[in-house]
């Protein structure tokens, strides 16, 4: 059974515009034959005198990347000037996936369906290849090749991720009701701990008294040598 047609949903809802093709959902002419995701992550180099090969240490994932080629065709309207259907028209509506809105100043939001896959993401760019034209010189095919990279929420990741290990970095969002004590002792099973969070987000807090919910904080390891309990007066 063939797959049903590859499409689009634009997310934010306040960049459609029908003047320009980009409507809620965009329903591409012909599936993909193949697509790629790739990711990586960043790793730093650390150069230790006298070893073989520098120490890795990992700084951050890279966002997913899907590619694909999306072909598109108006040759069944006919060849000649009279009848000739430019495939622009059908091609804008991704093209315009790129580009800045008006309403949201950025390209929109979206989410590319096809089958199993579900991608949520931004077009990181696209590329159109005019293949073949009229007698007037009006093209009639294209290939779009397009490149989606991943969008998510700093919500959605700290959910996905769910760090859980007291020795490994880790960031938090303050909640409404949040205190040092209360975060330490969730974090920490102590909460004694609160002072090592203080110290390592001094730069983010105005109060240790009253957290400002929304603010991001980073969770240390508890065995930071400079985090130590006897370097507090």
């Amino acid at each position: 059974m063939a797959l049903s047609k590859a499409r689009i949903e634009i997310l934010d809802k306040e960049a459609i515009n029908a003047a320009v093709g980009l409507t809620e959902f965009i329903d591409v002419e012909f599936n993909p034959t193949d697509y790629t995701l790739a990711k990586s992550a960043q790793i730093a180099e650390i150069g230790i005198p006298g070893l073989d090969s520098p120490l890795l240490q990992f700084i951050r994932g890279q966002n997913e990347k899907l590619t694909l080629d999306l072909f598109f065709d108006t040759t069944s309207f006919g060849l000649d000037e009279d009848s000739a259907v430019d495939v622009r028209k059908h091609t804008n509506s991704i093209y315009q996936l790129v580009k800045i809105q008006p309403a949201t100043h950025a390209p929109p939001r979206l989410r590319f369906n096809w089958g199993s896959l579900c991608f949520k993401s931004i077009v990181e760019s696209v590329q159109q290849k005019f293949t073949l034209f009229s007698p007037a010189g009006i093209p009639l095919r294209a290939v779009l090749s397009v490149s989606f990279r991943e969008y998510k929420t700093l919500e959605d990741q700290l959910r996905e991720l769910n760090l859980q290990s007291p020795d490994r970095t880790k960031r938090r969002v303050v909640k409404e009701g949040d205190t040092l004590n209360r975060i330490s002792a969730e974090e920490y099973k102590d909460p004694h701990q609160w002072r090592l969070i203080a110290k390592y987000n001094a730069g983010v807090l105005p109060s240790l008294l009253r957290l400002v919910p929304g603010t991001i904080l980073i969770i240390p390891p508890i065995d930071l040598p400079w985090l130590a309990e006897e370097t507090w007066s």
